[in-house]
């Protein structure tokens, strides 16, 4: 019993970090309705622009080793969302959006051919600039942990950067919901996700919208991925161990739903941890797949999803 407690604690901190991360490639898919597969090389530039910032630009030095990591992936965030806001100006644009009338397939087909592209460059100039040599962004809080308990002879211990990631995660998840339902950009979000031609005749400005779903959506994953950095080493290859994971987590919880993503993140770090109880550690992705494969059997929408009925 207390190995299944302490799975179900170590899952749903590190699922909240997960659901994070799908949050914002459900972000992308839900307004803009792209399949991005270099989505997981954004979160690993995160990564390395958070790991820079701590080491290299002196917020070690200023705010300590403690705090410090936070301050560093809490900056990566607006960070990478300017420069999603450019590729999407320089590139996803001229897929997307209003122009894709014109491209066959809805521009569907040249959407994978260049989000593959930039993956491709994300990774091979990730590889020159920053090499291959693993690296990490290492606090003391991810080798101590708050104990709960006893309760009946049996302590439950939280990892302390792992219980300070999920806050930050539901923080910022509480934060993106507020916005998309209360402010006047999220307003021109849902509306360029739920009909594009009618907020258009409305004077909203789709691909303006667009480019800011991409910008936050970059945002959020790659502060998500700033809070993995904290347990777990990256290299610039780390976004394909990920992007799958996404996107399990956006079909888990209904595609075009970010609170669905966030709670498909959320079963997959539970699956993950869960299944360390009777699975060997490299088999967890199987477990993770096998519990995703059963899920859809019963409920193919996902848990937020609406079914379509076709006439």
């Amino acid at each position: 019993m207390e190995g299944f407690l302490q799975a179900l604690a170590a899952g749903l901190l590190i699922g909240a970090v997960y659901g994070l991360m799908c949050v914002g490639l459900g972000l992308i898919f839900g307004v803009m309705r792209v399949i991005n597969f270099a989505h997981g090389d954004f979160m690993m530039l995160g990564m390395y622009v958070a790991f820079y910032l701590f080491t290299a630009v002196g917020i070690q030095a200023l705010f300590g080793n403690t705090v410090g990591p936070f301050v560093a992936i809490l900056l990566a965030g607006p960070a990478l969302a300017v420069f999603g806001y450019f590729v999407h100006l320089a590139l996803i644009s001229h897929v997307s959006g209003t122009r894709t009338a014109s491209l066959e397939g809805e521009g569907h087909y040249a959407q994978l051919i260049l989000t593959l592209g930039i993956a491709l460059i994300l990774q091979n100039g990730g590889l020159i600039i920053f090499g291959s040599v693993l690296a990490s962004i290492r606090t003391p809080l991810s080798s101590s942990a708050w104990e709960l308990g006893p309760f009946f002879d049996m302590s439950i211990f939280l990892n302390k950067a792992r219980s300070i990631d999920a806050i930050v995660s539901l923080a910022i998840m509480t934060l993106l919901s507020l916005l998309i339902t209360r402010t006047r950009i999220g307003k021109s979000l849902r509306a360029a996700a739920d009909n594009p031609t009618a907020a258009t005749y409305m004077g909203i400005d789709v691909d303006r919208a667009h480019r800011t779903a991409f910008a936050l959506g970059c945002g959020i994953t790659a502060v998500a991925g700033g809070l993995l950095a904290t347990n777990y080493p990256f290299h610039p290859f780390v976004g394909l161990e990920y992007v799958i994971v996404m996107y399990a987590g956006v079909v888990l919880g209904g595609m075009g739903s970010i609170i669905g993503a966030f709670w498909g993140g959320m079963t997959i770090g539970l699956v993950q941890q869960m299944s360390t109880l009777i699975l060997p550690t490299q088999l967890q992705n199987a477990a993770i797949f096998a519990v995703f494969l059963l899920i859809i059997f019963f409920r193919p929408q996902g848990f937020f999803g609406r079914m379509v009925e076709r006439t």
